[in-house]
């Protein structure tokens, strides 16, 4: 009986460890904007946005781990996916790192470079951490059905099977 409970403790416990977000769920409702964050530009940024018509991936991303999934968004960009179904949104966890936010700047410009199509967000005050669990000091992706219900959400690193997987989820809700 310890032992059930033990393990029960264990996968609760687990469930607020890890940042993955329920599946067919809309999460609550997030505006970065002013001290909290928000685009590139200053303008806010809703999470409202994610009920956008596209099937949307989203990056939570601490600098100190900007390249953990680099993998992952680069499988996706080899699809190819139709740019009227598709999109992404890359949200920077600001207050997760050491780096300075100007140096995380310079850097995210020339993310937005090579990336033009993504949204670039920046998050000041680990927002997302609070309100929606997602795993602090690393990289979440969480990818959003048109309707903004979680279709698949993953924090760390993505083994190669969960790359395949995403692909294919994105396929099969274009």
């Amino acid at each position: 009986m310890k032992i059930l409970a033990i393990l029960t403790i264990f996968i609760i416990s687990s469930t607020f460890v890890f940042g993955e977000l329920p599946i067919g769920e809309i999460p609550p409702t997030i505006v970065l904007k002013d001290d909290l964050g928000g685009r590139l530009d200053g303008t806010q940024w809703s999470s409202e946005e994610l009920v956008s018509g596209k099937v949307l991936v989203l990056f939570y991303v601490d600098p100190d781990e900007s390249d953990l999934n680099n993998h992952v968004s680069e499988a996706l960009k080899a699809e190819k996916y139709p740019p009227e179904n598709y999109g992404s949104v890359a949200v920077i966890n600001m207050a997760a790192t050491w780096l300075p936010n100007f140096a995380i700047n310079i850097k995210l410009k020339s993310k937005q470079e090579e990336y033009k199509t993504t949204v670039y967000v920046k998050d000041l005050e680990k927002t997302l951490v609070q309100k929606w669990g997602l795993s602090d000091d690393n990289s979440n992706v969480v990818l959003f059905s048109k309707d903004g219900k979680v279709l698949y959400s993953v924090d760390g690193k993505f083994t190669d099977t969960q790359v395949k997987e995403i692909v294919k989820t994105v396929w099969d809700n274009l």
